[in-house]
């Protein structure tokens, strides 16, 4: 079973003041950290989606390509802010031996190794077609999603819409914490890296 990862990096880090994708995370990069974690949960092939600092997001990439299977996509919509445009540049760039694929944030550094692999070992055994990781009764990332949904969520007007028409298809998987954590602010990050001691 080849399961690829779909790491959204393209927003413009308003909020942060600098493209947080790029802070640096113990011996790599934000983005850094959750490339290392989905290829170690299982992801065989991993698509960045890159849009804003995407010169600097890209140059990341390809520096992480030296140790995993990772490479960039563009979004040229990226400024229009809806994150539908980027998951489905990123589906679109991915090998048809993918038979699943893993959605994830690429400022999402916390995200805990267990609960990555508890997502990808539901669908080893499992075979759902949408697997979404819960932190007392609140959905987070990474979700999964098996390839014969891909047409019919790159035509959705938002993924939440996508998921909300499938409620009974979804498959809920207890997680840790970490699968509802991002970093937004130099506060968030600050408090992180913190933790992270």
């Amino acid at each position: 079973m080849s399961l690829a990862a779909v790491i959204l990096a393209a927003g413009l880090s308003r909020r942060m003041g600098q493209p947080k994708m790029l802070l640096p995370w113990g011996a790599t990069s934000v983005l850094g950290q959750v490339v290392t974690i989905l290829a170690q949960a299982g992801a065989t092939e991993l698509v960045v989606v890159s849009g804003g600092a995407r010169r600097a997001v890209e140059a990341e990439v390809a520096r992480l390509a030296g140790d995993f299977p990772v490479r960039a996509v563009f979004n040229a919509q990226f400024e229009a802010g809806e994150m539908i445009s980027s998951l489905k540049t990123g589906l679109a760039a991915l090998s048809s031996q993918s038979e699943a694929a893993l959605i994830g944030l690429g400022d999402q550094p916390q995200l805990s190794l267990d609960s990555a692999r508890r997502v990808v070992s539901a669908w080893e055994t499992s075979r759902a077609r949408l697997i979404l990781p819960s932190f007392q009764f609140r959905r987070g990332h990474p979700w999964l999603v098996a390839r014969e949904l891909w047409i019919e969520l790159g035509a959705a007007h938002t993924a939440r819409d996508f998921l909300q028409a499938r409620p009974a298809e979804i498959m809920y998987v207890d997680c840790d914490e970490s699968v509802l954590k991002d970093l937004d602010t130099p506060d968030d990050y600050a408090k992180a890296l913190k933790n992270r001691c």
